[in-house]
């Protein structure tokens, strides 16, 4: 069985001089998808407690799940604070809420979504507070006794019937039963439930002032409104101490959401859109209002800044903390709140400036919990303090909030910035550029276009990867990846989001395709080695890259994209506003005097397949109702019956636009990476027909050993030496395998073995002559070779510890799974074997170790360090899966050179 493993410990540089650095492992898929995430981080009202919702995978569930966790930030533990796990399950719980004197945490859960659950935080299993007629969201604390939530009233007559009828038709956009979802409030110590806002429309958002008094709910008009917009939302103020209500927010606002009370109570905050075609809830930029209990204007919060809001606010006492787009970042602003105006100033994160997202703040704004990324770092999770200083508002560093994702630390990052060049407007277009893995400057490499959706989303300089695009793994195959920020995207400014309507691929194309120029003028990328994919709106584009371009690219791999507009506006669940605001109209509209919309023609590549020549794998949901299912399969037909391109098309059962099985997103990713190493880098795919570690695929590996004859190793200046491989490209290169008698006799003519093993490991040497061979390859060689040192051989040690069990040690010859007590008499038993129980070096399958593949690393002969000691198994040595120490029966060596 092949072990991919990682140095727990850090492998020496060239000289000890020279800084520790960890060995890196390859990335894989399963690397890629099994990332934990955070969210909804809430900090209690004394500021002591930190509870949030970790999003980890369930292999039995074959999803990812929520549990809930809880950070003491009053109790010190190592560089963080003390983390408890308050739930586990395979069910997901989700929403957490403090109670007011902190010792309860309320949520909701999968487990029953018609609850509300509790969980004392002195211990203890969840338990029901109070259950409801339907499904429950949207749980909020009113006051000390008070929760509040959304939820149908229950089942209508109309309902009962069909299900008692086992009828599940469904009318689509059914108006005559378009059901309301209303605000509840529960009262803790009455055990009583009250209906706190009426009207038949559902409600989609609430907000609660600090004090209890107000609420802000917004109101969806119809089931069709996910489709066209329409109606707009109603917005509605409630005093919930006399229950009386008012309508506001009638200026026609387009679609204000997210509210969030000031402190003071003296009103709400709220963002909205601003574009040329609200009608049709088109693309912009985002802005910020306030509205004012005390005269109930709607004043503008000016930010001051034209390319608006980029990742949200946050209320900060009386006052609002607002990331503010600044094209591949985000630019946090503190505007001070002064009557009905606000004055920006600036808040300051140090290092970490500009690459932060606030996740919450403290009731008395001392200290916030945020997440800092690059596109190169993993997100951190801290908690620092927030200061006020003569320039501004401060950030801390802090400490780690938690920790996640700990295996990503050997994990290859590799270099990524952020570029610009001009775009099709002649303005600027920007974008985040990986580099290939060991990146040398001057040499030109292959680039894979990795291609936003959206269109109005937006790449940042920070870190993306997931199962639908993933940079890293790509970079470590020797190649750069561009994520190009094209014209239509987000965080760039009013004119640069919208310039794309009624211009759908016109200006993106050349954006990309510039993007593209930029790196072969500067001799980074070559010109015939380019690749695209993209998910979503990603897709669209790789589309049209490959139709309007179709002898520029090695490789195609879109994913859940449109190729045909004319269905789109009937079948995608927002079909008619995106249509309408992209492409001027919907398809039955008279232009060009055709009696229809000949834009939805001239746009859909469906019509121009014939064009296409680049090898293209397709991929999507059964489900999908984002990017219409039937999109992929119009797709692949046109491609499989012109057969001018090798196509391939990938369909995922009950999934919709983004894959949801965390099998589907291994078989999407492993198949992908299939794809571009067969079309980008012409490698044969085995594995349809070969079992992944079986013996066949094993040997095939063994006969890329370097041998002169039957010997393995390599011949330097007549003499026979090992063959080395890269642990870490910049620190150490690690025999592949241990010295073989052959190799040994090149150094020491008298050097005896029987008739037949030259490939066997050298044995039964001391450790003087182990340093006399070392000392005598630097001398033939001029280069570095030494024995592993003892900090090496320890992690090599706990490597090979993992690996033994399948390797050449006492326990493979047992024949089944020893213990302790019977290795006594399986020795004895040994005795009775004429023979040697060593094997041919590489005889079993490898383990991987940062960038190389080893040999017996668990087995066969154990290996001296440096200083004397030995690390790993012999074939005598029983293999304890409770302890690490061993006694070893056979003595060998592997070499390792200092490659700086």
């Amino acid at each position: 069985m092949k072990n991919t493993l990682l140095l727990c410990g850090c492998l020496l540089l060239a000289t000890a001089a020279l800084a520790q650095r960890a060995t890196d492992s390859l990335w894989t898929p399963q690397d890629v998808i099994n990332q934990e995430r955070v969210y909804d981080i809430q900090l209690s009202s004394d500021g002591q407690m930190a509870a949030w919702v970790k999003y980890r995978p369930s292999k039995e569930k074959d999803r990812f799940v929520n549990d809930l966790w809880l950070t003491r930030l009053d109790i010190p533990q190592g560089e963080g604070f003390l983390q408890v796990q308050l739930t586990r399950s395979d069910d997901s719980d989700s929403n957490p809420v403090f109670s007011a004197d902190g010792k309860t945490l309320y949520f909701l859960s999968s487990r029953n979504s018609k609850a509300i659950w509790a969980l004392s935080l002195y211990g203890g299993e969840p338990y029901v507070v109070d259950s409801f007629k339907t499904n429950i969201s949207g749980l909020q604390r009113l006051d000390e006794n008070r929760l509040t939530f959304v939820a149908e009233e229950g089942e209508s007559l109309y309902e009962q019937k069909l299900k008692k009828a086992k009828d599940n038709v469904q009318v689509i956009e059914d108006t005559v039963h378009f059901k309301a979802r209303r605000v509840f409030v529960y009262d803790l110590k009455e055990k009583r439930r009250t209906r706190i806002s009426s009207g038949r429309f559902p409600v989609s958002e609430y907000a609660l002032s600090k004090n209890g008094k107000w609420m802000v709910t917004q109101h969806i008009g119809s089931p069709h409104y996910g489709a066209d917009g329409k109606p707009a939302p109603t917005y509605y103020l409630w005093d919930l101490e006399t229950g009386s209500m008012r309508q506001i927010l009638t200026e026609g606002l387009q679609t204000p959401r997210n509210f969030a009370f000031a402190a003071d109570n003296s009103g709400f905050y709220f963002q909205y859109s601003l574009s040329s075609d609200p009608e049709w809830q088109g693309a912009g930029i985002e802005l910020l209002k306030f509205y004012d209990l005390a005269t109930h204007q709607v004043v503008e919060v000016d930010l001051n800044w034209e390319m608006g809001i980029g990742g949200g606010y946050s209320v900060f006492g009386r006052d609002v903390l607002v990331s503010l787009a600044n094209k591949t970042t985000n630019r946090l602003v503190w505007m001070a709140k002064n009557g009905l105006e606000w004055t920006a100033k600036p808040l300051l994160a140090g290092p970490m400036d500009e690459h932060i997202r606030l996740a919450a703040i403290s009731d008395d704004l001392q200290q916030a919990a945020f997440i800092y990324s690059t596109a190169s770092l993993p997100p951190e999770y801290r908690i620092g303090p927030l200061r006020l200083s003569t320039v501004g508002l401060q950030l801390g560093v802090g400490k780690l909030l938690f920790q996640l994702n700990s295996y990503l630390d050997s994990k290859p990052k590799t270099r990524s910035e952020v570029i610009s060049w001009t775009g099709a407007l002649g303005d600027e277009v920007t974008g985040i550029l990986y580099y290939p893995l060991n990146y040398q400057q001057g040499k030109a490499y292959p680039l894979m276009l990795s291609i936003h959706g959206g269109p109005s989303g937006v790449d940042l300089d920070q870190w993306q990867d997931r199962w639908s695009t993933y940079p890293h793994l790509l970079a470590q195959k020797g190649m750069f990846v561009l994520k190009p920020n094209y014209h239509g995207s987000s965080n760039h400014g009013l004119k640069f989001v919208e310039s794309i309507k009624k211009h759908y691929y016109e200006y993106e194309l050349p954006d990309i395709l510039s993007g593209i120029e930029l790196l072969v003028e500067r001799g980074m990328v070559h010109r015939d080695s380019l690749g695209t994919m993209g998910w979503s709106a990603g897709a669209i584009l790789t589309t049209m890259l490959t139709v309007q371009h179709p002898d520029m690219f090695r490789v195609a791999a879109p994913g859940a994209g449109d190729v045909n507009w004319t269905s789109d506006f009937g079948t995608c669940r927002f079909g008619v506003t995106f249509d309408q605001s992209y492409f001027g109209g919907a398809p039955w509209d008279n232009t060009n005097g055709k009696p229809y919309n000949e834009a939805y023609i001239l746009k859909s590549p469906l019509f121009e397949m014939e064009k296409v020549k680049t090898p293209t794998i397709i991929f999507h949901g059964s489900e999908d109702r984002a990017v219409p299912r039937d999109q992929g399969w119009e797709y692949y037909r046109a491609l499989q019956q012109i057969a001018q391109a090798p196509v391939r098309f990938l369909w995922f059962p009950d999934q919709p636009h983004g894959l949801q099985k965390i099998t589907h997103q291994k078989r999407k990713m492993e198949e992908e990476i299939r794809w571009i190493d067969r079309y980008f880098f012409g490698k044969t795919d085995t594995t349809q027909s070969v079992q992944e570690g079986s013996p066949l695929l094993a040997l095939l590996e063994r006969e890329k050993l370097e041998k002169q004859g039957q010997q393995l190793g390599r011949l330097y200046k007549g003499k026979l030496i090992p063959q080395l491989a890269n642990a870490h490209p910049d620190s150490l290169a690690i025999g592949v395998v241990e010295v073989t008698n052959a190799q040994y006799r090149a150094f020491d003519r008298r050097h005896s073995y029987p008739q037949g093993q030259d490939n066997y490991p050298v044995h039964g040497i001391s450790h003087a002559q182990a340093l006399a061979y070392t000392a005598w390859l630097r001398k033939l060689t001029g280069e570095s070779y030494r024995l592993p040192r003892a900090e090496e051989a320890e992690a090599l040690h706990k490597a090979a510890y993992k690996a033994a069990t399948s390797e050449n040690c006492l326990n493979y010859w047992a024949g089944f799974e020893l213990t302790r007590d019977e290795v006594q008499a399986v020795q004895q038993k040994m005795q009775q074997a004429k023979g040697s129980l060593l094997l041919p070096a590489a005889h079993f399958a490898p383990t991987t170790l940062g960038q190389a593949k080893l040999y017996d690393l668990g087995g066969n002969v154990a290996e001296y360090s440096q200083e004397g000691s030995t690390y790993g198994y012999s074939a005598y040595d029983f293999v304890d899966p409770y302890s690490q120490e061993v006694q070893p029966g056979e003595k060998g060596l592997r070499v390792v050179k200092d490659l700086q």
